[in-house]
């Protein structure tokens, strides 16, 4: 049977492992990555020189470790991919959203006199879906209708089910041959599009409101956001951003005093309705304006209360590490449509991805690329984003984190202590593989005290 020859293969790679000689450093190695589930291999050398005389000071080369290679932790912020990488990510955005509210990192604690509101941008509907509602803690019917339509599938538009939080049919058409597919994948394509144009008539709005010019809002005024997309089950994106309003220059100035809340949430309302984006002309179908949806949710952020700093941080922090997985499609790239029988991808979420193919075919779309991006059923933007002013990096948080451990090693005398201003560091890398064999990959999840990946984990996640 394979099965019993797969496990037979991987107890054997385990015992192997185990008794080499170099197993210590190996199980030093993959404790390093913090759990990483597909840790990347590289092989290489690190030389450091006195650049006045040439002489050689010290070398890293990884022919001394296990295998040959080196292993580094994948670092994606995806969840289903990698948990443990996806948590540092979570814990770094979390740090990022969290220190333009109250401060640190380079940001005055200043900043928390400045308006700042936590704003939600909805998608339209696209067609009527399972949804759970709940009123006064209590779960409302799906979608009762006393006199409900037939549609032209003869399915009746009315759902009196009471739908728990992992019902499967949450999300799904009412009837999927009424359920507008294509306009679903155009929202997404376009939504960062649309958030760019929001973000510009924000300001434009702002200045307005201000008596000034556009061009000189940027010496009175800075617009500060950070931003994280998150999918609902029906498919869509919406987005959650924190918006701040700064001085010139960023968050070391308070904005001018005729920019309060009131005037924000103003600019913020108006930017939602008036902004569109318009999807290419195809075949014999005009030209298609999306818009943002209905909902418009607008709330500011106290160090108190129920939307605290913490919570806010919490929750964007929450939605970096996630992509599409919660509608039952793939975490990673389609190669071909064939292909999709071979997964066990929701009917729903199936024929997103095939609209996106299908529409990603037509040369009037390709500027879209929604064949590339049919993973992600048309969205194709950053989940994570942040203005420049909002508050530090990815960048610093990481150096800061790569500084402490070099400082580590050089306290405990595994790493030679040089300046680097006066020291020639030459490396050289090669990419060697990455993951686990079978045999390691049950002795890594023992040392990490993680669940071993299943079949599922490997093709695509589901929620």
């Amino acid at each position: 049977m394979p099965t019993t020859h797969a496990t037979t293969h991987a107890k054997a790679g385990m015992i192997a492992r185990l008794n080499h000689p170099d197993y210590d450093r190996w199980a030093n190695q993959i404790k390093r990555t913090g759990g990483c589930r597909q840790p990347i291999h590289l092989r290489g050398k690190v030389d450091h020189y006195d650049p006045a005389t040439g002489q050689l000071l010290h070398r890293y080369t990884t022919r001394a470790e296990p295998d040959g290679i080196l292993r580094v932790p994948c670092k994606t912020r995806r969840a289903s991919r990698c948990p443990a990488c996806a948590e540092t990510y979570r814990a770094d955005t979390y740090h990022i959203i969290r220190t333009g509210l109250i401060g640190g990192k380079g940001v005055p604690e200043t900043v928390t006199t400045h308006p700042t509101l936590f704003v939600t941008l909805t998608a339209p509907s696209f067609g009527a879906v399972h949804t759970r509602r709940e009123h006064n803690g209590k779960v409302q019917p799906c979608h009762a209708r006393r006199n409900a339509t037939t549609c032209p599938h003869g399915r009746v538009m009315s759902c009196t089910a009471r739908h728990g939080r992992d019902d499967v049919r949450l999300g799904e058409p009412l009837c999927p041959d009424c359920y507008d597919y294509t306009g679903s994948v155009l929202y997404n394509a376009l939504a960062p599009l649309l958030w760019k144009r929001f973000a510009d008539s924000v300001r434009r709005h702002l200045a307005k409101l201000g008596g000034l010019f556009l061009k000189e809002l940027r010496c009175h005024l800075t617009l500060s956001f950070a931003k994280v997309a998150e999918y609902q089950r029906r498919g869509v994106v919406h987005f959650h951003a924190v918006i701040r309003l700064d001085g010139p220059g960023g968050p070391d100035a308070p904005p001018p005093a005729w920019a309060t809340p009131d005037t924000l949430t103003r600019a913020i309302r108006h930017a939602a309705n008036a902004v569109s984006a318009a999807a290419p002309a195809y075949d014999d179908q005009p030209e298609r304006v999306l818009r943002w949806g209905d909902q418009l949710d607008i709330r500011p952020i106290t160090l108190s209360g129920d939307l605290t700093e913490q919570a806010v941080a919490g929750y964007i922090a929450k939605y970096a590490t996630k992509a599409a997985e919660c509608v039952g499609t793939l975490d990673r790239r389609i190669q071909s449509l064939e292909s999709l029988d071979a997964y066990d991808l929701r009917d729903h979420a199936q024929r997103l991805i095939v609209t996106c193919i299908r529409l990603g075919a037509l040369p009037d779309l390709a500027e879209l690329r929604l064949t590339d991006w049919a993973h992600m059923l048309g969205f194709r933007g950053h989940f994570s984003t942040r203005s420049r002013h909002y508050s530090t990096t990815l960048g610093d948080i990481r150096a800061d984190r790569e500084q402490h451990a070099r400082d580590n090693e050089i306290t405990t005398g595994r790493l030679p202590f040089f300046d680097d201003d006066t020291v020639l560091v030459i490396s050289e890398w090669e990419y060697a593989g990455k993951g686990y064999s079978a045999g390691d990959q049950i002795l890594a999840a023992a040392l990490a005290g993680t669940p071993l990946p299943t079949a599922q984990d490997t093709v695509g996640s589901r929620q």
